[in-house]
């Protein structure tokens, strides 16, 4: 069975730091592309960052480029999102995605419809 499992959110203050992690199972991990979105209430799923373990590329959004960290640990079978300086437009639900590799070299990977696997979800929430 495919799982994605989301953890690590929480309520931080402007300012402050989080890490996010996705622990997957039930699939070839290094073998697919692993991204991270996120959902405001009201608002479409937005990609925030992708990473591509068979090129190493990562991919950001424009917004979160240069706080916001990809990386992953193919030893645990588990994707990191580090975020630092967040603000209140980063509160959402941020969800962790897996897709196939061509999502790596379309240019396609802010695309939810590209992704065949989706954790649950956990909540930030930025105080001012």
């Amino acid at each position: 069975e495919v799982q994605l499992v989301e953890s690590g959110g929480g309520l931080v203050q402007t300012g402050g730091s989080l890490r996010l992690s996705c622990a997957a199972s039930g699939f070839p991990f290094d073998d697919y592309v692993i991204s991270w979105f996120r959902q405001a209430p009201g608002k479409e799923r937005e990609g925030v960052a992708c990473l591509d373990s068979t090129t190493g590329r990562t991919y950001y959004k424009v917004s979160v480029k240069g706080r916001f960290t990809i990386s992953s640990d193919s030893a645990k079978n588990t994707m990191y999102l580090q975020m630092n300086s967040l603000n209140a437009e980063d509160t959402a639900v941020y969800y962790c995605a897996a897709g196939p590799r061509r999502i790596g070299f379309s240019g396609r990977w802010y695309r939810p419809n590209e992704y065949d696997y989706w954790g649950q979800g956990t909540q930030v929430t930025v105080s001012s």
